[in-house]
């Protein structure tokens, strides 16, 4: 038994989800959601050097750390599309706010998490879309380090921020 607390019932009810909306196994027991794959967006405001992130629910996996809008991707769906399509979702992401600079694909062989790396071309405000996200911040870059991070995006943080600075160096 877990003191975890549950999603909202419309959330656990199998009728509300994508049916690519289930966990993949890996041989090694190791777990990740979304049978299509996922696919996460990562925003760079450049005036403020900060980029927005989302404090994930505590009902959720890896609940209470900070992360990127993002989740399963439907099948057939390319990675921009989904990326895309759960950031307005969680965050409300405006699309004509974004400048797409590159992607970045996790591939487990099994399972794969793209991260849409993209520009904002205009300061927006983010708005809690839905029941995964407890806050969503522009964090400047420089504060990033302070914050309990999503595993995932720890990981892959120092390779996406080094791409990020030597695709946007003047």
């Amino acid at each position: 038994m877990t003191d975890r607390p549950l999603p909202p019932a419309h959330l656990r009810d199998p009728a509300n989800r994508d049916p690519a909306d289930a966990w993949v196994e890996l041989p090694d027991g190791r777990r990740f959601w979304g049978l299509a794959g996922a696919a996460g967006l990562l925003v760079w405001l450049p005036d403020e050097d900060a980029v927005l992130l989302q404090l994930r629910a505590a009902w959720g996996h890896h609940g209470g750390t900070w992360g990127l809008p993002g989740g399963a991707r439907h099948f057939g769906e390319p990675a921009l599309d989904g990326a895309l399509r759960e950031a307005a979702e969680e965050a409300s992401v405006p699309r004509d706010a974004l400048e797409v600079l590159f992607d970045h694909v996790l591939d487990l062989d099994v399972w794969s998490y793209t991260t849409v790396v993209t520009r904002a071309t205009r300061r927006f405000e983010p708005v809690i879309g839905d029941a995964e996200s407890d806050a969503l911040r522009w964090v400047p870059i420089a504060e990033l380090d302070a914050l309990e991070l999503h595993p995932g995006f720890a990981a892959a943080w120092p390779g996406l921020l080094a791409d990020l600075r030597a695709r946007t160096a003047a």
